[in-house]
């Protein structure tokens, strides 16, 4: 008598390091521009942008990915980061002004990030609703047919 187990499990719908990769890369130039010639129409833009993620995040329904973003957008602006500050405030100071705002500055950065996509994706979720679930019929292992 052998008993086996058959296990079932959903995997993703889509894979979002792509998306994810192309907003980290668009925030960089955003913040790029924002530490050398703030704006408010930079700010907005990067707002846009980081809205559009979190339309897609929702719309996939990838909320956890959500928290992964920042840290993305981090390891890809962190050199940028340090060279605009260094354009704007001088080789020196920039240097050290780089520095803060890349370490301490990110914190708040992050978590503006980590906020407005999640706002973002929960309430594309929260519109787009919940899939169906299919009825699972579960057969148990030690009743089979011995006839």
């Amino acid at each position: 008598m052998s008993n086996v187990v058959i296990q079932f499990r959903d995997r993703t719908r889509a894979n979002v390091s792509a998306p994810m990769v192309l907003w980290a890369l668009a925030m960089t130039v955003i913040l790029f521009i924002e530490v050398v010639a703030p704006s408010a129409k930079v700010t907005l833009t990067g707002f846009g942008v980081t809205a559009l993620l979190g339309f897609y995040l929702g719309w996939r329904r990838r909320i956890g990915a959500v928290v992964a973003a920042p840290f993305v957008s981090w390891l890809f602006a962190w050199f940028p980061l340090e060279i605009a500050c260094m354009i704007h405030f001088g080789i020196l100071k920039g240097f050290f002004v780089g520095l803060f705002t890349i370490t301490i500055g990110w914190i708040a950065i992050g978590f503006v990030e980590l906020a407005w996509l999640a706002m973002v994706a929960l309430l594309v979720r929260a519109i787009r609703g919940t899939p169906r679930i299919e009825a699972v019929t579960i057969i148990e292992p030690d009743r089979h047919n011995t006839t």
